[in-house]
């Protein structure tokens, strides 16, 4: 057998397999139960209060809209504009050291965190802005790492630091906040230079 019938029975060899191969992958598409709950934008967008066009026009103002909204003197907070950023279904998670040592998570829905941070902003005035935004996209989904800095008047020395993970989407018409996950500085867990002023 010559070198060119050798290569020649390899070509013939690997066609097949790869038109066997195609020939068998399924056809069908993945079927996902019929509780799983999927929504329109036009559904989800009945579940919340009118959001301000600014704020969810693109991820550089729903991120403003994100500080603005938790920010300001002792009292209550415009709770409807907050609402109006967050899918009905956004959670909020803190990751944070317990009284043992042992790292421990917090996670609030929308209501559980309208109704503790409301308690705190009643006593006690709070402000926080973000330091750097570092945002990273693919198709209409966006994962901002946001460093923060919280204060008790708008020019004080900040009290605390962290990096909130914020998850935001995009319908087609506007901008959502997922999910925010944030993890504060502390001795072991200084802010990286680069999320630094």
């Amino acid at each position: 057998m010559t070198r060119n019938s050798i290569v020649t029975i390899l070509c013939v060899f690997f066609a097949m397999s790869a038109a066997l191969a195609q020939k068998t992958e399924p056809t069908q598409t993945v079927r996902l139960p019929p509780d799983v709950p999927m929504f329109t934008a036009a559904e989800l967008a009945a579940k919340v209060p009118a959001p301000k066009p600014d704020d969810v026009k693109s991820v550089d103002s729903i991120l403003r809209a994100i500080y603005d909204v938790i920010s300001g003197p002792a009292g209550g907070r415009d709770w409807d504009r907050f609402r109006s950023l967050f899918l009905p279904q956004a959670r909020f998670s803190e990751v944070s050291i317990g009284p043992n040592g042992e790292k421990v998570v917090m996670t609030w829905n929308v209501d559980e965190f309208v109704r503790d941070a409301g308690q705190v902003f009643a006593k006690d005035p709070f402000y926080e802005k973000a330091i750097v935004n570092r945002p990273e996209s693919f198709g209409d989904v966006t994962q901002v790492f946001s460093s923060y800095e919280s204060r008790r008047n708008p020019t004080g020395k900040p009290f605390e630091r962290g990096i909130n993970s914020i998850q935001l989407l995009n319908d087609g018409k506007r901008w959502w906040v997922l999910s925010i996950l944030w993890d504060t500085e502390r001795k072991g867990n200084p802010l990286p230079a680069r999320f630094r002023k």
